[in-house]
């Protein structure tokens, strides 16, 4: 990474049966939070979807972020089987040699509609979609005390839906709504090349947590000095140095 900030390692996840996971405690904000996130894929066009994040409570009440078989990036919230919100991406993500950094921003509060949830993709705000179905006004989030949170794995247990490729730089600020100048920055000598920032300084509130994949023995370790998350089937040799983003 050219700069002054490197980032040293990233998490392996094998697309099968391993993730990260953790209960929430008392939120900061339902109405507010950001997510951001380093990846790269490791295979497209599967037949499983491939889930970046799962808030999972039951069936019917559940909010995701994950690519669908076609490539394309879904973000949603379910809430007593009903879709309160739904962004599908129009541009499809098939680059396994790239890096990609994704930036969802959760505001309900915002009187504006189209501001109550924002998808970045590499410091660029995604706006095309072949669905853009918006929550309403002060809709609570399901990032709230009491319920799981998945980061590489489909909570409801289907089979196969988990992450296939490498994470790094894992972020989620409750109570913030943070723009990707946050998490990064275009390069001053290459403007069109988007690449990490330091997020140490930020406010995470009650249930943020800032992973750095930089402790081999606790890939689920909150650097932030938060509830570190819970490791299932992955061990010190999915740390990677693939991080060169």
């Amino acid at each position: 990474i050219g700069g002054e900030y490197e980032v040293a390692n990233s998490c392996r996840f094998d697309g099968s049966s391993s993730f990260l996971t953790r209960e929430f405690d008392a939120e900061t904000s339902a109405d507010k939070w950001t997510f951001s996130c380093w990846f790269k894929r490791s295979s497209v066009n599967a037949s499983r979807n491939d889930q970046i994040y799962h808030l999972y409570v039951d069936g019917n009440n559940h909010q995701k972020l994950y690519f669908e078989t076609d490539d394309q990036l879904h973000c949603s919230l379910e809430i007593s089987a009903s879709i309160l919100n739904r962004q599908v991406t129009t541009p499809m993500y098939r680059d396994m040699a790239a890096w990609y950094h994704i930036v969802v921003i959760y505001d309900s509060g915002n009187a504006t509609s189209g501001n109550r949830q924002r998808m970045f993709m590499n410091g660029t705000e995604i706006t095309a979609f072949g669905t853009d179905s918006m929550t309403n006004q002060d809709q609570d989030s399901l990032f709230v005390d009491g319920n799981d949170l998945y980061i590489g794995k489909d909570g409801r247990d289907y089979a196969g839906n988990y992450f296939d490729g490498y994470m790094a730089e894992v972020v989620f600020c409750d109570g913030q709504a943070y723009t990707p100048s946050s998490f990064g920055e275009f390069d001053a000598n290459s403007p069109t090349i988007w690449k990490p920032k330091d997020v140490s300084g930020l406010t995470f509130g009650n249930n943020g947590f800032y992973l750095d994949f930089e402790d081999s023995s606790n890939l689920g370790n909150d650097v932030n000095g938060g509830t570190d998350l819970t490791e299932a089937n992955l061990a010190a040799t999915d740390q990677s140095s693939d991080s060169k983003f």
